[in-house]
């Protein structure tokens, strides 16, 4: 019985609620609209957030697994252009110190080193890819540091690295453009002019960003530096750890090797960067975290703003409906009865906002993000479940004070108010 009370005060309530919309759209509306905007701009902002941080987690790994990655800078660049003047500054990384570093590297499993240019254009016989190819140079060792598989034929072999050869592996963009019906093993491609055998063919990796990630040439790093670098080419180094236990020790051991390598001197700078995936995910954290701290203050002010709302819209209401309270406290309703109802409209008020705003932040801030990734759509229920609990938070204290106004009316003096 009383739970069958409980759930006909929480149905008329519900109606009353909708019907004061109703009778006051207009101000409704502008009254909601506070809450909407509170609720959409967290949600929305969260939602392209956590799928952002969802593709990073599970495919943007842009490095293998126990994978160390050396550079002149840092592979993400937050900050001013004087920082980015001083990396530009910083003596290259020659293929040279790679090749010392691998010496020096007795706890690595392996040390790898590469460097990629784009905007090429390959070509075979009549067929040509747009200019948008990237090609890379590697070792042996590359396609496990970059955390890619090849489909089929083979991989290069130290003495491809050793001789220079002209050879090269394909991703699967450049594959299907230009041997969509045949097997480019064996085959001759020319890039700039150059003529490679392709030996490899790598397995599809899909996009990061909405960019493709199976847009490439690979081929062996010395063949690369000949004709391809530049004088301000600076490699990449890749290190990998035998396994996650001794990762921080081989980290550590890089740094210092790479120190050595660069004769830098005990109170000299590093003038080098060493990062990892777990790095780049803090990096973007750190990002991240002004961007959710700005939500939240539009958030807190846009609530704090509609709150007011709920509050007036409520005061006229029950000034519109005091002859009604009047009428019920005649027939038994008690001063918690008025104090109830007042109070859940105020809160179902404030929750109809709120879920308008969290339907829309979670499909915008997806649309967002499926601009630029191709991961699945992604619904933060944490967030869903905090926004809602702030929008009835908001309804009780907005609301409380027209409730106990209306809670405290006199119904002799209500009954006779006109």
């Amino acid at each position: 019985m009383y739970v069958r009370t409980v759930f006909k005060t929480l149905g008329d309530s519900f109606l009353m609620a909708i019907e004061a919309i109703r009778d006051n759209l207009l101000r409704s509306i502008l009254t909601l609209l506070g809450i909407v905007i509170g609720v959409f701009a967290i949600i929305s902002v969260m939602t392209a957030i956590r799928t952002m941080e969802s593709s990073i987690n599970s495919g943007l790994n842009i490095f293998g697994s126990d994978i160390i990655y050396v550079q002149k800078s840092p592979v993400l660049q937050i900050g001013d252009n004087s920082n980015r003047r001083k990396y530009w500054k910083r003596p290259n990384i020659t293929y040279e110190m790679s090749i010392e570093l691998r010496d020096r590297m007795e706890g690595a499993k392996f040390v790898s080193v590469l460097d990629g240019t784009g905007g090429k254009t390959i070509r075979y016989r009549k067929e040509k890819t747009n200019p948008n190819v990237e090609v890379d140079g590697m070792d042996e060792w590359g396609i496990q540091a970059l955390n890619v598989t090849l489909d089929y034929g083979r991989n290069f072999i130290k003495e491809d690295i050793q001789y220079g050869r002209r050879i090269a592996l394909l991703g699967m963009d450049v594959v299907e453009k230009l041997f969509p019906y045949a097997d480019p093993i064996g085959k001759s491609i020319t890039v700039n002019g150059l003529s490679f055998d392709v030996v490899g063919v790598m397995q599809r990796k899909g996009e990061m960003f909405g960019q493709s990630q199976d847009n490439y040439v690979l081929i062996p790093i010395t063949t690369y530096l000949q004709y391809f670098s530049q004088r301000w080419t600076s490699l990449g180094i890749s290190v990998k750890a035998p396994d996650a236990e001794s990762f921080e020790a081989v980290k550590q051991e890089v740094t210092d090797q790479m120190r050595i390598v660069r004769g830098l001197g005990p109170d000299e700078e590093n003038d080098f960067e060493v990062t990892s995936n777990d790095a780049l995910i803090k990096t973007f954290g750190s990002f991240t975290a002004g961007i959710k701290l700005f939500a939240g203050a539009v958030s807190v002010i846009a609530l704090v703003v509609a709150g007011i709302g709920i509050m007036n819209i409520m005061l006229v209401s029950v000034t519109e409906r005091i002859k009604e309270i009047g009428i019920r406290k005649a027939i038994g309703a008690t001063r918690n009865n008025i104090l109830f109802q007042f109070l859940l409209e105020a809160v179902f008020l404030s929750l109809i906002g709120g879920i308008i705003g969290v339907a829309l932040g979670v499909g915008v801030g997806n649309m967002i993000t499926l601009v630029f990734t191709s991961i699945e759509t992604v619904i933060p229920l944490d967030w869903v479940f905090i926004g809602l609990f702030v929008c009835s938070f908001i309804g009780i204290v907005f609301g409380i004070y027209p409730a106990y106004k209306a809670a405290g009316l006199d119904p002799i003096e209500s009954l006779r108010y006109e």
